[in-house]
């Protein structure tokens, strides 16, 4: 099976780079990145150290519900390209330890599918849930912050 990693929307970054409020009303939050510890969601790559990156909450769901998890996320301030669906596993990931977690059309957790995983079963982890009918998709997460990274899907 093929799996595409999907950054957040261009729409999205664009309007937090101006100015628009984040998940909980507030306006972007502008900091200076640290190099490798910062992963833009948007191009799915390391916000350069000393470079300037909004700090915003973030939701990765169509609606509010028990589900729907918001919590921060990175994104270069200026403009960077979209991460292309189809260019593989993005380097954010290599040699991570992830957290994956399922889940349904209807954006629910699928209970038993969450996990961290060590880098060299990243992949078919993440492959072994989306064969199962019930998962619609599965979301990528800090092993250690739970920060949102990436949503996955099956690849057409």
């Amino acid at each position: 099976m093929s799996i595409r990693f999907l950054p957040i929307p261009t729409e999205t970054a664009t309007a937090y780079r101006n100015g628009a409020p984040d998940a909980y009303g507030n306006p972007p939050e502008r900091m200076t990145s640290k190099g490798t510890g910062n992963p833009c969601r948007h191009c799915l790559d390391f916000i350069p150290d000393g470079a300037e990156m909004l700090v915003v909450a973030y939701s990765p769901f169509g609606a509010r519900q028990p589900y729907a998890e918001t919590g921060p996320i990175f994104l270069c301030a200026d403009d960077c390209a979209t991460y292309d669906p189809h260019r593989g596993v993005p380097a954010i990931f290599d040699g991570n330890t992830m957290l994956i977690r399922a889940y349904s059309r209807d954006e629910r957790i699928l209970y038993g599918t969450g996990e961290v995983v060590a880098p060299d079963a990243f992949t078919n982890e993440i492959a072994a849930r989306l064969a199962r009918d019930d998962v619609a998709f599965v979301h990528v997460r800090s092993s250690t912050n739970n920060c949102f990274q990436a949503r996955v899907e099956r690849s057409d």
